[in-house]
């Protein structure tokens, strides 16, 4: 019994170690240390002139090595390719103080004893057989198989990537150029990054056209009639909407509630077309059956009737265009003629006739010629500075003309026809060529093209027919292809009949008036402005 009481006991004594407290540091101590050291060095016979430095790089002389390594980073490099230090190396004591001045090199964070072991892989397996190059290479080494699949990857991706160089980088001399600096930069910014680098498109898309339903323009005064005009203002976020019920009304486009901002009654007076100015002050409309036609100034808040124009021998007023000026109105008169008016006079000052009726009329961007197309199906080109009719044409397969619009751009004319085709023309082609043949030929409608209009951006054309419900289509004009997600596909009838087609001013919003009295409003989701 008492034998086995002892062994605890010497057991926990090595347990209790009081070692475990670190000693106070004694400088003293650690210099009688250092000393004793040196002796016994010496007298192993270790003058050696790499025992001073090895002892110093153990033992700390810190101030010393930093001074080193200050003088070396000003003069010489730690390793220096002299061929006069090469010479010096012959030295063996000079060999030994340079070995210990080299730094050393990082070793790894990992390393796995069985890398470094020359084992042999099974090649039999499905996974490695394709890296074979015959039966013989049953078993491969380790480092072999890396070597062949390297292979295998370079011989895959024809040659070896630029990913995987290593590119050491060499210090630039003056005289070099700093674009390849610049675009190393470039390329570091681009890696140093995450996310989406692919920006969105500035031109739009064909195909389909992203777009998002708004709630109707007039909602806040719906129209109690047929609604026979919808315009954007050029400069504000506000859209007009006239209609057969009498009145005129003005709303603030937001997409969400679209407030109502005025609205004015017309006694007696059915709206069959109102416009605004060029600049945007003042609004003129027209009757379904009068020759007289108002014009509402919003700077004043005053309608003033206009009841006779000089000048002007018709029945009755209207259609109208007004000019890209802003001083005139173009008026599609009877029997073919076209009457100039001045806005600030108020009489004609110009006439011009065609033969037959007129069914549309459109300026050229900039004011100096004008299309006017007659029922007969042929295109007129008025020069409006010199009242010359410079050139005449026939619409390509058309019976009798039903509308006519210009782009922005100066690029494209389209002319529509009772049988639903629409003609897209290049507008240079129509003011030299007695024949030009279309760019496109839109066969989407098959019943009147009553409205055409294209968005300032000139990238879409929008054409409908008011003789059928839901005859709308928007056109791609770089492709000359229609959209095919337009109009928006509904259990219920969305459209209705459209009456008048309208973009914002730069493409934002698509608005038509149609015969239930609705605004319909659209945000074209391509264009970020209003």
């Amino acid at each position: 019994m008492e034998e086995v009481i002892k062994l605890p006991q010497t057991v926990e004594k090595p347990k209790i170690k009081k070692r475990v407290r670190v000693p106070a540091y004694n400088p003293k101590q650690e210099l009688i240390k250092r000393q004793r050291n040196v002796k016994n060095l010496t007298v192993l016979g270790e003058n050696d002139a790499s025992v001073k430095l090895l002892e110093d790089l153990v033992f700390g002389a810190e101030d010393e090595l930093v001074e080193r390594l200050i003088e070396d980073k000003q003069g010489a490099s730690l390793l220096d390719d002299d061929d006069e230090d090469e010479g010096d190396l012959d030295d063996p004591e000079v060999e030994s103080e340079a070995h210990l001045k080299v730094p050393l090199a990082k070793k790894a964070a990992w390393v796995d004893d069985d890398d470094e072991r020359m084992e042999e892989v099974d090649m039999s397996h499905r996974f490695r057989k394709y890296l074979t190059k015959g039966e013989a290479e049953s078993k491969m080494t380790k480092q072999k198989l890396q070597q062949r699949m390297t292979e295998q990857f370079q011989k895959s991706m024809g040659g070896k990537p630029t990913w995987a160089e290593v590119k050491v980088k060499k210090s630039k001399k003056k005289g070099d150029d700093s674009e390849e600096d610049e675009d190393e930069d470039d390329d570091d910014d681009l890696l140093r990054k995450t996310g989406n680098f692919v920006a969105a498109s500035e031109t739009l898309p064909s195909g389909t056209l992203r777009v998002k339903k708004c709630l109707h323009a007039n909602s806040a005064r719906p129209c109690s009639d047929q609604l026979t005009t919808v315009q954007f203002h050029p400069s504000a976020q506000v859209v007009m909407t006239a209609g057969l019920d009498q009145s005129i009304s003005l709303f603030q486009v937001d997409g969400r509630t679209n407030p109502k901002i005025q609205s004015i009654h017309l006694e007696r007076f059915p709206i069959h077309k109102a416009q605004f100015s060029r600049d945007g002050e003042s609004v003129v409309a027209t009757g379904v059956k009068n020759k007289m036609f108002y014009m509402y100034d919003m700077m004043e808040g005053r309608v003033v009737p206009v009841f006779s124009v000089r000048g002007l021998k018709q029945a009755s007023v209207r259609e109208f265009s007004v000019s890209p000026e802003g001083d005139s109105l173009l008026l599609s008169g009877n029997d073919g003629y076209l009457h100039v008016l001045k806005l600030k006079t108020k009489e004609v000052v110009q006439s011009l006739k065609i033969n037959g009726s007129v069914s549309g009329v459109a300026f050229s961007p900039d004011g100096s010629n004008v299309f006017a197309q007659s029922e007969e199906g042929e295109v007129y080109v008025w020069d409006m500075r010199s009242s010359r009719c410079v050139n005449k044409f026939a619409d390509d397969g058309c019976v009798k003309g039903t509308s006519i619009a210009t782009s922005r751009n100066g690029q494209y004319l389209a002319c529509g026809s009772q049988s639903g085709v629409v003609n897209v023309y290049s507008q240079q082609d129509c003011l030299t060529s007695a024949n030009p043949r279309p760019l496109k030929t839109l066969m989407n409608l098959v019943t009147p093209v009553t409205s055409l209009a294209f968005n300032p951006a000139s990238e879409i054309l929008a054409m409908a027919s008011q003789n059928e419900d839901e005859a709308l289509r928007l056109v791609h004009l770089p492709s000359l292809t229609v959209f095919s997600n337009f109009p928006i596909t509904t259990k219920k009838k969305y459209i209705h009949r459209t009456s008048c087609l309208d973009f914002s001013p730069h493409s934002g919003f698509f608005s038509l008036a149609n015969n239930k009295g609705d605004a319909l409003l659209t945000r074209l989701l391509h264009y970020k402005d209003f």
